[in-house]
């Protein structure tokens, strides 16, 4: 099993690596609500493998990959039946488009918080996503540079876990 242990001060430990990341604009939290910028603290499943195959080749990773195109996206409507899903755009709900300008979403691991079963509210579209320049914070996302997130990746399974810590 590969886990990405996350602490509040930015920082993660792989495999006995300390390595530098982004959390969300609010810190972390254990009461986590769309929209609020936390990153919800707790043992979060890797799902699968969103990239860019445009931007990047196939990366080499246990998890199930999937090729991003241009109409895809992540409902984060609350009200909507496909909260905390993918979508295909355009979609007449709120939602975020998963093929983005920046590339911070050239790859994407969604978590699984929120998902088994999606409670409308708490939150939506929770990734492993690649960091902003400066690490720059999220939405609620953990995001980490590019070399660290493929070393994950190249570790990654189907048990998979990016576990959020309330202490450093």
């Amino acid at each position: 099993m590969s886990d990405l242990l996350v602490t509040p001060d930015g920082w993660a430990w792989l495999d006995g690596r300390r390595l530098r990341c982004a959390i969300g604009r609010s810190g972390i939290s254990a009461a986590k609500r769309e929209g609020d910028g936390a990153t919800p603290i707790g043992a979060w499943a890797c799902r699968s493998l969103y990239y860019r195959p445009d931007r990047l080749s196939r990366p080499e990773t246990g998890l199930a990959v999937h090729a991003l195109t241009p109409t895809d996206g992540w409902c984060d409507a609350p009200e909507d039946p496909a909260y905390n899903r993918p979508v295909t755009l355009p979609y007449p709900a709120g939602c975020e488009s998963l093929w983005r300008e920046d590339h911070v979403y050239d790859l994407i691991v969604p978590l699984g918080y929120n998902d088994d079963p999606v409670v409308p509210g708490l939150g939506s579209a929770i990734f492993l996503h690649l960091a902003r320049p400066g690490y720059a914070p999220t939405e609620g996302c953990v995001a980490l540079a590019p070399d660290d997130l493929m070393a994950f990746l190249a570790r990654a399974d189907g048990s998979a876990r990016i576990v959020v810590r309330s202490e450093a």
